[in-house]
């Protein structure tokens, strides 16, 4: 696989595995979920599913990172990709939901705190939770914009991803708060002027 970042940017895995975000040959061609996120695209990453799982990767890493794990490098090179959309959807869940609590608990001084990330062969980058987390939701935006184009080029209708950071917005994504179980008063608060 091309890579473009560099050893200093990118959490570590060792060049003898299959790197995170490739799918395995024989689930290329499983059926239609499989055909339609391991077919080639136009991307950064070569499909859905490796834009995905590279994605799931780097997120256990960097929320690896962010909870202090122990052996990040490790379970980096130990990532091993899904195969299926079930699998991604629900092992993406339970990161997400990972960084959310951790978030859920962040003040200033945690947004302050120094975070250790293991790169491996001896070298430990450190920096504020801050801009990690900042780093964190930069790498997600990317490669999920990414995602949401290319199933542009697909049956399956990308999800809105425009409406969700104003309170305003509500009447637009109540089917997208209701499928993550989220109501408008815990996610954003009283609306202004109530």
């Amino acid at each position: 696989m091309l890579r473009r970042h560099g050893p200093a940017h990118d959490p570590p895995h060792p060049g003898t595995r299959q790197p995170p975000g490739e799918p395995s040959a024989a689930h290329r061609d499983g059926g239609p979920d499989a055909r339609c996120i391991h077919a080639p695209r136009t991307s950064f990453f070569p499909s859905l599913a490796a834009t995905l799982n590279h994605l799931l990767a780097v997120d256990e890493y960097y929320i690896g990172s962010l909870h202090a794990d122990p052996a990040l490098p490790a379970e980096y090179g130990r990532f091993e990709p899904a195969d299926d959309v079930a699998t991604l959807a629900a092992r993406q869940r339970t990161s997400d939901e990972r960084l959310i609590a951790w978030c859920d608990r962040l003040d200033a001084a945690g947004c302050a705190a120094e975070i250790a990330m293991d790169r491996g062969n001896g070298k430990v980058q450190h920096d504020l939770a801050a801009h990690v987390l900042s780093h964190l939701f930069m790498h997600q935006i990317h490669h999920r914009g990414q995602a949401h184009a290319m199933l542009s080029s697909t049956a399956v209708e990308p999800p809105q991803l425009d409406e969700f950071l104003m309170p305003s917005d509500a009447p637009y994504r109540v089917a997208d708060m209701a499928a993550l179980g989220w109501t408008e008063a815990a996610t954003y608060g009283a609306p202004p002027g109530a």
